[in-house]
């Protein structure tokens, strides 16, 4: 066990490190290479020759591309000096660089950010599989029933609705018709339990209502198929009421695959849901992101890159891991 988690713990470090060479060569040398000047989009194209020159030894844009690359990863963990003679600006750790659009650092932007991204993601998470995996049960022991095709009608329904349209619709009702939820779109964790969770009611309903859909039919299929296996049938023969034969066998052995893309689905979720943040004019990663792409602020794209990296590969993990302790069938190697 202790072999695996280093192994994994290892290509997760090469994933990030891979993610974020990938995104720096598009966002910084590309440019480069396109003859845009990067200290432009930083300083403004009013700014002079000299005052250009200043920003590019300041931010170390004239150095090779292995060189940039280099201060920056090492900028994470350990900070680092942004320094022209005497104009001289240091950036704690975890060091991301400085916004091209704002000049604050990022880290300080995304932090801002992250609560309620994970507060968003979370939320809807426990919804969409609570409901998504019951339907999908219940639709796959009444199957050919009013229920069965019901649920099956409304997932579908729930796959063709885009997120943007449905934000709207909810938005339209329930904000600006009946007046019952305001959403604050300058969220802090300044903020009550309760301003949190009625700027946020919306936005999980939406999100789960799609993702409910899909692990619905996801839940159904996998559960006809796992009832026709003989080890089922087995243990009906011995006697095993069907609530147990439902729990203890069935159900473990559907939720492999179901973990599986639950694990993918919070971990992009967790890099920043743009559709719905846009949608909802919230203050989250996705949000930024769009903010950053919009205004080209490669240290902000370059740091949402991250998180999503991060958030991608940590949910891969904790899914892996939790795959012996759902079906013993599984054994880390």
């Amino acid at each position: 066990m202790l072999a695996y988690l280093i192994r994994r713990l290892g290509a997760v470090f090469v994933m990030v490190l891979v993610v974020l060479l990938t995104t720096f060569v598009i966002f910084y040398m590309l440019p480069k290479w396109a003859g845009q000047d990067l200290a432009v989009l930083f300083a403004g194209k009013n700014s002079g020759a000299e005052q250009l020159e200043g920003i590019r030894e300041k931010l170390g844009l004239s150095d090779p591309l292995f060189v940039q690359f280099w201060d920056f990863v090492r900028g994470i963990p350990f900070g680092r000096t942004f320094a022209n003679g005497d104009d001289v600006t240091n950036c704690p750790a975890p060091c991301l660089g400085y916004s091209f659009r704002t000049e604050a650092p990022v880290w300080d932007t995304l932090k801002d950010a992250l609560p309620v991204t994970g507060a968003m993601a979370g939320g809807a998470a426990v919804l969409w599989l609570v409901g998504g995996v019951t339907s999908g049960v219940i639709s796959a022991l009444k199957r050919g029933t009013v229920w069965d095709r019901s649920a099956m009608v409304a997932a579908l329904s729930g796959v063709s609705m885009p997120i943007f349209f449905t934000g709207m619709i909810m938005m339209g009702i329930f904000v600006h018709s009946l007046g019952w939820i305001h959403i604050d779109d300058t969220l802090t964790s300044q903020d009550s339990l309760g301003t949190w969770v009625e700027s946020l009611i919306l936005p999980w309903i939406v999100l789960a209502f799609l993702h409910a859909a899909m692990y619905a039919r996801l839940t159904r299929a996998t559960m006809l198929e796992v009832l026709g296996e003989d080890y089922i049938r087995t243990a009906r023969a011995k006697g095993v009421t069907e609530p147990v034969v439902i729990r203890r066998h069935a159900l473990r052995s559907t939720m492999t695959p179901i973990l599986t893309v639950f694990g993918l689905d919070l971990g992009v979720l967790m890099g920043g849901a743009i559709l719905t943040e846009v949608t909802f004019n919230l203050p989250g990663l996705g949000n930024e992101a769009v903010k950053a792409i919009d205004g080209k602020d490669l240290p902000m794209i370059l740091g949402v890159t991250l998180c999503a990296a991060l958030a991608i590969a940590i949910a891969n993990l904790v899914v892996d891991l939790m795959y012996a302790v759902i079906d013993p069938r599984v054994r880390l190697g």
